[in-house]
């Protein structure tokens, strides 16, 4: 009987849609590994394989042949669909896999799902791993930004295999150790929460500078592409220059005039705004950013609307070029605020499910390879290098004399937009938290004392310690919260 073929593959991946098949090539095109490639349709594997022979692939067209092909502890990588494919392919590899080899979810896992899969993997002692990758098709296949959860064991094997993908970003690779079980994902899920409010920033920059001075989307891009080689420098930003130049071959139009305006959602800015409300984090930013596109995609009730009356005098800009500053000025300030409430929001997190989490690496590794990717995010590094325990990140020294510097256009970029009956709920309500934050005092005093009279919820004073509860219904005399029990 001839003897079992040895185990070739040092990594492997199950999924080979584009981003599975994108991140076979790439772990297969760097130096040391070797990759196991399956797919539930052996079709796709044997396209991928004939495709890619450079690659080197070891194909299976079974589990277990998969199993059987991977070097100890095996590693393999999912990246199918999120939900009910993920736990049948999990399922599976238990079955295959034995105590000590490592299972990781590549793909857009909701962190909470990733906490119960860790934990029951767990328990049959091998490792289970939920990574955020980010980047799309490109970074999957030229380096992506990785944030991978689970224990350190899985981390000393997984590790050097994704480092040698991720993106590099002044010679470091955007990869770092999260956090156990769902840290990976929840800090992926933050990362498209201030994707979310980024993109509605600059969709709001560009729709106030086209009606304001009547520039054409090409002028436009003109801006954004200056706008690229300043401190809003970032892959959104390129992006949208880009975006903005095209033609559209058939009518001759600017393409962004003849795509529909109602934009789509995968989901993961609503878990961010879902998680912070659980959390009780404000990320009024990210929020609207997530409802405009909610909004976008209502077009019976914004065709009923449409003749809704708007402001009675018209709008116009006296000087395009100070206007353009402003708006300019006002998308910094702006973005600011989107990333300290999400780095807010992962504070919360961690502290809620125990996770230690180094946010200057977190900026660190979003530096490349990834959506938000921008050279802002060092000014973050550097923020929580000197000070790891900020308690807002926009009160850090850079980010305060930052906003010094662009508070007062964003005021009046807000204003000019309310005027002018242009909508920019992303701007504006990053003001209002930016204002909410920096006041001496809140109208919450009044709320408060609204739940105390019709829920005796009661309240604290401001001028001694205690609880206490004014007796509404009877004399209203203030007693004691312990009294009122």
């Amino acid at each position: 009987m001839a003897d079992s073929p040895q185990p070739a593959a040092n990594i492997g991946v199950v999924g080979l849609a584009v981003m599975g098949s994108n991140l076979a090539r790439n772990l297969a095109s760097r130096e040391g590994n070797t990759v196991a490639v399956y797919n539930r349709s052996y079709a796709k594997t044997e396209t991928l394989i004939t495709e890619h022979p450079e690659a080197g692939f070891v194909a299976a067209s079974t589990i277990d042949e998969f199993a059987a092909s991977l070097q100890k502890p095996r590693t393999a990588i999912i990246m199918v669909q999120a939900g009910r494919g993920t736990d049948a392919v999990i399922d599976q590899l238990v079955e295959a896999f034995e105590p000590g080899d490592i299972i990781v979810d590549g793909g857009n896992a909701l962190f909470t799902d990733t906490i119960r899969r860790e934990k029951a993997v767990r328990e049959t002692g091998i490792n289970f791993v939920g990574a955020g990758i980010s980047g799309g098709e490109e970074g999957a296949l030229n380096g992506p930004s990785i944030m991978p959860g689970g224990s350190a064991e899985a981390w000393e094997t997984l590790g050097p295999i994704l480092k040698s993908i991720a993106a590099v970003a002044e010679g470091e690779p955007c990869v770092t150790h999260v956090g156990t079980d769902g840290a990976g994902h929840f800090v992926k899920m933050i990362h498209n929460g201030i994707e979310y409010a980024d993109m509605q920033l600059i969709a709001e920059a560009y729709d106030l500078i086209r009606r304001g001075t009547g520039k054409s989307p090409a002028e436009i891009a003109e801006i954004f592409a200056e706008w690229n080689r300043g401190e809003l420098e970032s892959y959104l930003i390129e992006i949208t220059a880009e975006v903005l130049r095209q033609v559209d071959a058939e009518t001759g139009a600017p393409l962004v005039d003849v795509i529909l305006d109602q934009a789509g959602a995968k989901g993961t800015g609503a878990w961010t705004v879902q998680s912070a409300l659980d959390l009780g984090v404000p990320v009024s930013g990210i929020a609207e950013a997530v409802f405009a596109r909610s909004l976008s995609s209502k077009p019976a009730q914004r065709a009923a609307a449409s003749d809704l009356p708007g402001p009675s005098a018209s709008w116009t800009v006296d000087d395009a070029d100070a206007f353009v500053e402003d708006v300019r000025k006002a998308l910094y300030a702006s973005k600011i605020v989107a990333y300290s409430q999400g780095f807010d929001e992962i504070v919360a997190g961690a502290e809620q499910y125990g996770w230690d989490i180094k946010k200057g690496e977190i900026a660190k590794i979003w530096r490349g390879g990834c959506i938000i990717r921008a050279q802002f995010l060092n000014r973050i590094t550097e923020a929580y290098d000197e000070n790891p325990g900020l308690v807002a990140l926009l009160t850090a020294p850079y980010f305060r004399d930052a906003l010094t510097e662009t508070q007062e256009a964003w005021r009046r970029i807000v204003v000019a937009s309310a005027q002018s009956g242009i909508p920019a709920p992303a701007f504006s309500s990053s003001l209002s938290y930016y204002d909410g934050l920096r006041a001496d005092r809140l109208p919450a005093a009044l709320v408060q004392g609204q739940r105390d009279f019709f829920g005796a919820h009661t309240y604290k004073r401001i001028d001694k310690d205690g609880t206490f509860h004014t007796l509404w219904s009877g004399d209203r005399t203030e007693i004691s919260a312990v009294d009122a029990h």
